[in-house]
């Protein structure tokens, strides 16, 4: 079995789901809002790697890497990466993939590495592998390619053998969820990260897709909550000129029309529902999370939840 529903997995599931694809079925099942999908465990990248004998390639270009020097581990990624993108997609599980695709009925999923040594207290992936939004049904078997291959992409080569992960097996996942096309997207700290007070959350809010923020384009707002009153103890609104919508299968940066420019991004309603989503996932977790959220349609759904790893 190479595939699992989101749903049908829990926080025990990191190995084969990795730490993405775990917290997003244990979510589900504590009722958080996340959108429908499934995950191409680990195992299935193992077994390509194997039925394609790249494996015993990858382990020798890896051998080649001279952490000091920068041109060795781009040099070995670049072979890496291509042996795994012009290599064969074994046929039983590109079946399985289409075949769950179809179940979604979208036209549109997003499609995200979740590595299996994610997340963990040791070593946080997060930033270091590819995702990919707007996939269609053309591109869905390519993109989890892609994002397999980003487990070797020099950034990851690198925080690999600073983690000294390099003699440890490193697998990827590849979660893929009906794609939300969100009005509005934003980040939750559930502990404020800056003044590091446990009593407030903040959450970050800007228009269309969460690329924007995380990929640091655009100054969101910003609301402070207080998380036992549940009010809003201030609202920092920021003018947004330019947002990342959906381009067919891809994305692009647009203009956000004039009136709304300068308004408030979150109505405060809306504001107080969301706090309320994510107290709930904290209080799941027991440990402060930094999450991902989108709004669409009136709806919050969850994309991602990861303990915050900074505080003190």
């Amino acid at each position: 079995m190479f595939i699992k529903k989101i749903n049908k997995l829990s926080k025990k599931d990191a190995a084969i789901a990795g730490g993405k694809g775990a917290s997003l079925g244990e979510m589900i099942k504590s009722g958080i809002p996340v959108p429908p999908g499934f995950v191409v465990l680990a195992g299935a990248f193992d077994r390509f790697l194997e039925e394609t004998d790249i494996d015993v390639e990858i382990e020798a270009q890896l051998h080649k890497v001279k952490v000091k020097d920068i041109n060795s581990i781009e040099k070995v990624s670049e072979e890496i990466r291509s042996l795994i993108l012009n290599a064969k997609f074994p046929k039983d599980i590109a079946k399985e993939i289409l075949t769950e695709f179809a179940k979604l009925k979208t036209k549109y999923v997003a499609v995200r590495s979740s590595a299996t040594a994610e997340d963990s207290s040791t070593a946080s992936w997060a930033g270091e592998l590819e995702s990919y939004l707007n996939t269609s049904k053309g591109n869905l078997l390519e993109n989890v390619k892609k994002c397999w291959a980003s487990l070797f992409t020099p950034r990851a080569i690198f925080y690999r053998f600073e983690k000294k992960l390099h003699k440890q097996k490193v697998l990827v996942a590849v979660v893929v969820q009906k794609m939300i096309q969100s009005e509005i997207s934003g980040i939750c700290f559930t502990v404020h990260p800056v003044t590091e007070d446990y009593d407030q959350m903040v959450i970050e809010a800007g228009y269309g897709l969460g690329e924007a923020i995380v990929g640091g384009k655009i100054t969101p707002d910003t609301y402070v909550i207080h998380k036992t009153n549940r009010n809003i103890l201030d609202s920092n609104i920021s003018k947004q000129e330019m947002m990342v919508v959906r381009d067919g299968s891809g994305v692009k940066e647009t203009i956000v029309p004039k009136a709304k420019q300068e308004k408030q991004k979150l109505a405060d309603k809306y504001i107080l529902q969301l706090a309320q989503i994510c107290q709930n996932i904290e209080n799941h977790y027991k440990k402060p999370q930094d999450i991902e959220w989108a709004f669409e349609k009136n709806k919050f759904y969850i994309v991602q939840s990861r303990p915050i790893t900074t505080l003190k």
